[in-house]
């Protein structure tokens, strides 16, 4: 059995001792592949920029990134808070300079944790989180519209949404959901697989909606255009920025990392859109 207290006890020194961690969720209507390939390209520009990143899979299996990005199955985060398992088995390293860690292996319903299960999960990941510069989550609400743990709320939420209406249908449903289990507060729009002109009309059409039906101000974090630059990178088993730093896509990922890296995030006060 890890010595969970041990863990926890160390990962809350380091809490206090540092820097607040930058937490960057993730929903995402778009397919799977699409947001894997967002979610990685991201994290690795990130890395490249100095940044620590690390990639958390929150979804069910075998949706989420780890599994996208082929991973075998290791230790999870649950695994600690169950203290089955240590805190520094869970992240595995990846070549393009970010470590990816898995929440839990088949679902996870918040409401269905007793309080002491839940308090442990909680806790493990707030440890988590302050061991990286910058926790990027690949996430999806359970049944009852509620994130896998609700520190996720924290930091931002970035809805990503390609320029189709049944992907704008679902972003906006996201948001709906989002904001009946959060209450009123910002939410970030990206848009993906779009050209700098489709992504403002499906980003303004998106704010329009949500101002005027949920009282909400939605805040763009840009686009990154479709690029067949990503899928070879990927068939490299490298990042886009790395393999291909002049393709329009690499252009978008920096300054996407920009944006939401460390001291980069966006103001939460506004709702102008900034094309990539």
């Amino acid at each position: 059995m890890a010595n969970f207290d041990f863990d926890q006890a160390e990962g809350l020194r380091r809490l206090l001792a540092g820097p607040k961690p930058q937490i960057v969720t993730f929903v995402s209507a778009t397919a799977h592949g699409e947001k894997s390939a967002t979610l990685a390209n991201l994290a690795a520009s990130m890395a490249a920029a100095g940044n620590t990143v690390l990639l958390l899979d929150a979804c069910t299996a075998p949706r989420g990134i780890a599994a996208q990005l082929g991973l075998q199955p290791g230790a999870t985060l649950q695994d600690v808070a169950r203290q089955e398992r240590a805190l520094d088995e869970v992240a595995q390293l990846m070549p393009q300079g970010f470590g990816v860690a898995t929440l839990t292996r088949g679902s996870l319903r918040r409401s269905a944790l007793d309080v002491d299960s839940g308090r442990r999960l909680a806790n493990a990941f707030g440890i988590l989180a302050s061991q990286s510069d910058i926790l990027l989550i690949d996430a999806e609400l359970d049944a009852d519209d509620a994130l896998p743990v609700a520190a996720m709320a924290n930091g931002e939420i970035v809805v990503q949404v390609a320029a189709d209406a049944a992907s704008i249908k679902q972003a906006y449903g996201i948001i709906k959901r989002l904001n009946a289990q959060l209450g009123r507060r910002p939410f970030s729009v990206l848009v993906t697989g779009a050209t700098e002109k489709e992504a403002t009309v499906v980003f303004d059409n998106m704010a329009q909606a949500a101002n005027r039906y949920l009282g909400l101000q939605l805040t763009s974090v840009g686009s990154v255009p479709a690029d067949d630059h990503v899928t070879r990178a990927g068939r490299l088993g490298r990042s886009v920025v790395e393999a291909f730093p002049l393709a329009r896509a690499s252009v978008a990922f920096r300054q996407l990392a920009g944006r939401l890296g460390v001291g980069g995030s966006v103001n939460l006060a506004a709702g102008v859109f900034s094309g990539a």
